[in-house]
């Protein structure tokens, strides 16, 4: 071992030379390496804090705009890296805090909003009104709003099942205003700078906001179409100018043999290659009305049909117009120099016929009576809105008061009004609705002052429905305690089934869970006759069981037409959430406005799917009460019967 020398290198106190580097800290280390350190998958916030709060080197290097607090927010909301652009230098922590706090406020929100619009009978079409000014109040941005809201809905499926519930109302709403104001801009532009396609997305996005469509990609998909239209072209004629119009180009074809090539490509295409066809066996579907249905589905109505054929045409050249005409939305044809508005000087096409060519004559073969020449008009793109926001309203008005025809009705009144808000009689639909249907009476009185300024003849249904609006109002302030259900009760003893309990109809066969149940059936007269009751073995005077049915209605069914299922499955119906938190393997978990309700339930259900599911405890043997037989042949003649509350034996 060598001494040391001056200048020989370090020394140790007693004058032993060692050979082993100076340990170095970890603040030591390159800034690169320490946010390499800092970026691990498995630190979260709460660890960079820390480490940030260690020493002014740590805190530095876990600056706002730095990489570490950037890596920490794109891990913990990967959704949101679309509204960012690639390297943009932002302030990533205040980011991270901001969209933080709106995640807590918005699941506040929404929590706090089963206790305040809960009912046990379903409100079919309820608007949370309150709520949704709440959360637009926060004022923060709205894409962290949705993300809180997808996060909720995107979380365990069999968990928290209200609070989904009321985020997929919620976020229902937002994608809803967001898609009127871009309506309303729409609808601003120049008539010439409107598409029919754009707006066909618009009123498609309404009536389906939680579905992803989007006009690109209903672009794209047009696109592909007139991409194989070119390749028809070009096996006809390789040089027809339409093979060099680009994307965005307001080229016309003038030639009308070379015409007559676009559209017999169109049609080959459309109905031949890819079976594009009218609906004629299920006319009033809404979805034949949405655009993305359309091309998912290769089938449509006269309208939509013509909107995507129109669409096409113009794509490669080819002037076709909108024509309103009766029962039947038809594209016109000039076969004159440009400007001609003689009837006869236009072809017109029928896109939901497999594009079959009309004379003006025959197109009133078409719907079996003569027309006036104004029928055979061009119409705007606003104009083919109306008609088509007008087919869902009228299938809205066709539905059978469930809660899809309520929605389809609402949302195509609201798309109406949008575009002509000042309709006297869809105004006065809109508040007659909104009154039936008990929901937003502030918003009812505010249409009912515009129909009163628009049309004061109008003054008696206004004045009936202010009166019962205000009513309705004052009632709200003053609401009424719910209704509590013991099973311990002496009326109660015959209540055999309880709520969470996932049941099989034995004559229908249908699968359902309970949400409520009454000790003697509560049914008016008319329906205990309509539903023959009495064809029961017990007939009204036995238990009735509000159920949700895996088909999406709500039923009430009689005791002794119910058993649980044999082997338990999800019930999947909308409005799961609204009364049960969760799905277990054999039963649904009451939120706690229906344990409120039903507070000796749980546990009585609990007790049953331990006895019918799992080894049977000596209690719950000697508390099950005994099966009743099944009932005689007469009751299958007792029927269902849906209807928004209801109905089912």
């Amino acid at each position: 071992m060598a001494t040391s020398v001056a200048g020989d290198g370090p020394q140790s106190l007693n004058g032993i030379v060692s050979d082993r580097p100076r340990a170095q800290k970890l603040t030591d280390l390159p800034t690169e390496l320490l946010e390499h350190i800092l970026c691990f998958p498995d630190l979260e916030h709460v660890d960079v804090c820390n480490a940030s709060c260690c020493c002014k080197r740590l805190h530095d290097v876990c600056h706002g705009r730095g990489k570490v607090w950037g890596h920490q927010y794109k891990l913990r909301w990967p959704r949101l890296q679309r509204f960012y652009r690639q390297n943009e230098c932002c302030d990533w922590l205040r980011e991270y805090k901001t969209r933080h706090r709106v995640g807590i406020q918005i699941r506040r929100t929404v929590e706090s909003i089963s206790k305040r619009f809960f009912t046990e009978v379903p409100c079919v079409g309820q608007v949370l009104g309150d709520s949704f000014a709440e959360i637009e109040s926060l004022g923060m941005p709205e894409h962290f709003c949705e993300d809180e809201l997808l996060f909720i809905l995107n979380s365990d499926k069999r968990k928290s099942l209200t609070l989904k519930y009321y985020a997929k109302k919620i976020l229902y709403f937002l994608r809803q205003q967001n898609i009127l104001r871009s309506l309303r801009t729409f609808l601003e532009q120049p008539a010439e700078r409107q598409s029919a396609l754009e707006g066909a997305v618009l009123v498609d996005q309404y009536c389906n906001p939680l579905a992803e469509v989007t006009l690109d990609g209903i672009s794209a998909q047009v696109d592909e179409i007139a991409e194989k239209v070119k390749k028809m072209v070009r096996i006809k004629n390789p040089s027809h100018p339409s093979l060099r119009i680009a994307p965005g180009d307001c080229f016309v074809v003038e030639d009308f043999d070379l015409q007559r090539q676009v559209v017999s490509a169109i049609n080959s295409v459309l109905y031949e290659q890819l079976q594009y066809k009218g609906n004629e066996f299920d006319y009033y579907n809404p979805l034949n009305s949405y655009i993305h249905q359309v091309l998912l589905r290769h089938t449509g109505i006269p309208i939509s049909l013509s909107v995507l054929y129109m669409t096409l045409a113009r794509k490669l050249g080819i002037q076709l117009e909108p024509v309103n005409f009766p029962n039947h939305f038809l594209l016109r044809w000039c076969q004159k120099p440009r400007g001609s508005e003689d009837i006869y000087d236009f072809v017109y096409v029928d896109a939901f016929g497999k594009g079959k060519q009309l004379t003006a004559k025959e197109c009133e073969y078409l719907i079996g009576h003569q027309v006036t020449a104004d029928y055979y008009s061009a119409i705007s793109t606003t104009e083919v809105l109306l008609r088509m926001v007008g087919n869902l309203l009228n299938i809205g008005k066709r539905g059978e008061g469930n809660e899809k025809s309520y929605q389809l009705l609402r949302d195509s009144l609201d798309l109406y009004l949008t575009i002509n808000p000042d309709n006297v009689q869809y105004l006065l639909l809109q508040a007659r609705l909104y009154f039936h249907l008990g929901i937003w009476p502030e918003k009812v009185l505010d249409i009912l002052q515009h129909i009163q300024a628009l049309d004061p003849s109008q003054h008696g249904a206004v004045g009936y429905l202010v009166q019962h609006t205000l009513e309705h109002i004052q009632h709200k302030k003053h609401p009424v305690a719910p209704e509590v259900k013991r099973r311990s009760a002496p009326e109660h003893l015959e209540v055999q089934y309880s709520v969470g309990l996932i049941m099989k109809h034995k004559r229908s066969g249908y699968n359902c869970v309970i949400y409520g149940w009454d000790p003697k059936c509560t049914m008016s007269q008319e329906w205990i006759t309509t539903m023959r009751v009495h064809q029961l073995s017990s007939g009204a005077n036995q238990p009735f069981y509000n159920v949700l049915v895996q088909d999406g209605t709500c039923r009430y069914a009689a005791q002794e037409n119910l058993e649980p299922h044999s082997a338990p499955l999800e019930i999947g119906h909308p409005e799961v959430g609204r009364y049960f938190s969760e799905c277990a393997d054999t039963h649904y978990v009451a939120n706690e406005e229906l344990q409120t309700r039903y507070p000796e339930d749980a546990s009585e259900t609990l007790g049953t799917v331990q006895a019918l599911y799992h080894r049977p405890t000596p209690t719950d043997s000697g508390n099950r009460e005994q099966e009743p037989p099944p009932p005689p042949p007469a009751a299958a003649a007792a029927s269902d019967q849906n209807n928004h509350h209801a109905m089912s034996m």
